[in-house]
């Protein structure tokens, strides 16, 4: 019995003693995992984290009407070399380092020669010096190249010597990073938008414009994949494929937006304004054509005033309307049988006072206007007429007024993806919670006490237009993925009908006489007749009109028999004189002129900017214009040539781009007016 005993002790002792070697071999492992070997882990986990487990996906492009790329996502890469050889076996990981030092060492000369060919702003010299520099610093990523390689110069790149191997055998293992690129620099880039890095997810989020609208659409849907080891390789396995973002066919026409953009910023610079704002839309359909947002801003460098598009004004800014709105005010009068365009006011010297207030019209100083009809009311656009005629009518329901501005479409919310929404209040006339005065109603009916963006302006006018039909202004045309249209947009019909088709026939004759009898004769053009309304207003900072601040503006369609576009132009200035017909009306001439040349095709080159990937040329000015004669173009680029032939009255038809090489008419050719001639650019 005691010998059994002393056997199972012993036993006991024996298995007792194994599993302690057992625990100290483990031990000892553990200790010597994460003493000895422990750098050699944290560079696996490092690689391991470096490793793109998230797989972005590829973010839509925006497209124009015609389907050329406005915004598009390109790769850059960052060229890192990593100099050190990870291994866990170290007898492998000396054999390969050895052999990545000498490759190192003899091929630096024909890498840097390859590098400097590539990048040709760096010698061969510096990239030789920028190469060992690396090796000496056992860096693990060592940029190469202080700039981002473009896709075909990384695939040059990759076919250097050493930088051709896989990353685990040369050490080559560059970054790739997806940027957003707008071909057309500026042009239209507030209504396009802009792109960040979102802080949380690390993944590209729209923050703007049709970026930030159809952002969901855009992004796709990340992937993710892991990395295994198999047969000494290194494999990448998907979990989930990454879904690339739809492209968006946006509603914009490079061409048209171009002359929308030049027209404005040329008028700024001559009146010194400060912004101008330009929205075209197509009338059947209400697609903006084009939107252009521009604001002064002082160069410091050269101390001269340059305009960019810093905000996107055209949907945004809240402004009093002023005169445009006046249109407004009398369909309301108008569709109540309030008046007819025959019913006469007296405005009498230009002064009248209203409940205390003296309304003004802008002639006052040199007599006013005395007795007008209503449609001469809003030929001169007199601020006397409107308010007395509007006072007169609903003066003790002003309810019913702003309730006719809304049935008209005239201050109500678009439903848009983005903007802010028009503010034109309802009248409440309560004594202690009330909004309104007894002056509000005659201020509000010339274009003051509301606030309006200028996109719900030209909607409104689009609607008259439209013979009644409020269509919503439309960004977007169709949604693409992989080159088939996938989903379309349709037109979105916001009121079927603005106004009984009296009310529409008195104001569409009105307007078109505003241009051809009234203030807005600089608005017009001889070869198809324009219809539109001008706008003249103070703009009230710090609670106050005393600082000469003005918003003129004029809006419009044409051409008035059937109408195509309608068109809004709005230029905020300081100091007089401060004229809608005279400052915002040759702008719209000169726009409706350039969109209605139906002979003239240009390439889109011809709109870029300096900040996009195409450079126009330069071109020398002619000053040797005779009346009657052709002029000669040669050596202009098209936009001006263009605008000199048709003012000679010539139809003009483009080949190529550039500058003009050749005319077909000899200049000083005399009587062609009415004839097409060809311009050929190089």
């Amino acid at each position: 019995m005691a010998s059994n005993n002393r056997k199972s002790i012993k036993r006991f002792r024996m298995i007792l003693i194994g599993i302690c070697l057992i625990g100290a071999y483990i031990l000892g492992t553990a200790l010597k995992t994460m003493l000895v070997q422990a750098d050699y882990w944290r560079q696996v986990g490092k690689r391991f984290e470096s490793d793109s487990i998230v797989v972005p996906a590829m973010r839509g492009n925006i497209l124009s009407s015609d389907g050329r790329v406005m915004v598009a996502s390109l790769p850059k890469y960052r060229l890192f070399m990593d100099y050190v050889v990870i291994d866990k076996d170290s007898t492998a990981r000396v054999k390969a380092q050895a052999w990545r030092d000498s490759m190192v060492n003899c091929k630096a000369d024909s890498i840097a020669e390859g590098l400097a060919r590539i990048f040709p702003d760096k010698s061969k010299q510096w990239f030789k010096d920028r190469f060992l520099e690396g090796r000496r610093r056992n860096s693990h990523a060592w940029n190469l190249y202080p700039k981002m390689a473009s896709y075909i110069q990384y695939k040059q790149v990759k076919e250097l010597p050493l930088l051709c191997e896989s990353p685990l055998k040369g050490g080559f293992n560059p970054e790739r990073i997806m940027l957003r690129v707008k071909p057309y620099g500026s042009l239209a880039s507030r209504t396009l938008g802009d792109v960040a890095k979102d802080s949380l997810s690390d993944s590209i989020r729209g923050t703007s414009g049709l970026e930030w609208c159809y952002d969901t659409l855009m992004r796709g849907q990340d992937g993710i994949k892991h990395r295994s080891r198999v047969y000494k390789q290194t494999v990448d396995f998907f979990d989930t494929e990454p879904v690339n973002g739809h492209d968006l066919v946006s509603t914009i026409d490079v061409t048209m937006q171009d002359i929308a953009e030049k027209a404005i910023v040329n008028k700024l610079k001559e009146v010194n304004g400060d912004k101008g704002v330009v929205i075209l839309m197509e009338v059947k359909t209400g697609d903006i054509k084009a939107m252009v947002s521009m604001t002064r801003y002082r160069n410091e460098q050269t101390g001269e005033s340059v305009y960019i598009e810093a905000q996107n004004d055209a949907i945004n800014a809240l402004w009093e309307p002023g005169s445009t709105f006046k249109t407004g005010s009398i369909m309301v009068a108008l569709e109540d049988r309030k008046i007819t365009p025959e019913t006469t006011v007296e405005t009498g010297s230009g002064i009248y006072i209203m409940h205390g207030r003296p309304m003004k019209d802008h002639n006052w100083h040199r007599g006013g206007y005395g007795t007008l009809n209503v449609t001469q009311v809003l030929e001169y656009s007199s601020n006397v007429g409107v308010s007395r005629l509007i006072d007169d009518a609903y003066h003790d329901c002003p309810e019913k007024y702003v309730q006719g501005l809304y049935n008209l479409g005239v201050g109500i919310d678009l439903g848009l993806p983005m903007g802010a929404k028009p503010r034109v209040r309802m009248p409440n006339t309560d004594k202690i919670k009330g909004n309104w005065s007894k002056t509000a109603l005659a201020w509000m009916s010339i274009g003051y006490e509301t606030m309006i963006p200028p996109i719900s302006t030209v909607a409104f006018y689009n609607a008259i237009a439209n013979n009644g039909r409020f269509v919503r202004p439309r960004f977007v045309k169709a949604e693409m993925q992989n080159g088939q249209v996938i989903r379309e947009f349709p037109v979105e019909v916001i009121k079927e009908r603005i106004c009984s088709p009296h009310t529409l026939r008195d104001i569409r004759t009105i307007l078109e006489k505003v241009v051809s009898e009234g203030l807005g004769k600089k608005a017009g053009n001889k070869r198809f007749k324009v219809s539109g309304k001008t706008g003249t207003a103070q703009v009230a900072e710090n609670g106050s009109y005393a600082s000469h601040a003005y918003m003129v503006s004029f809006c419009g369609y044409f051409p008035s028999d059937d109408p195509k576009y309608s068109c809004i132009v709005c230029i905020r200035k300081r100091g007089l004189p401060a004229s809608g017909g005279g400052q915002c009306g040759p702008v719209f001439s000169e726009i409706s002129q350039l969109v209605m040349n139906q002979g003239v095709y240009r390439d889109p080159r011809e709109a870029s900017d300096s900040t996009s990937i195409f450079t126009p040329e330069l071109v020398r000015e002619k000053t040797n214009m005779v009346a009657g004669e052709v002029p000669d173009v040669v050596g202009m680029g098209a936009r001006k040539a263009v605008y000199a032939l048709q003012s000679a009255g010539l139809r003009v038809r483009l080949r190529g781009a550039g500058v003009v090489q050749e005319q077909s008419i000899p200049a000083g050719t005399k009587n062609a007016k009415g004839r097409t001639i060809t311009i050929n650019l190089k």
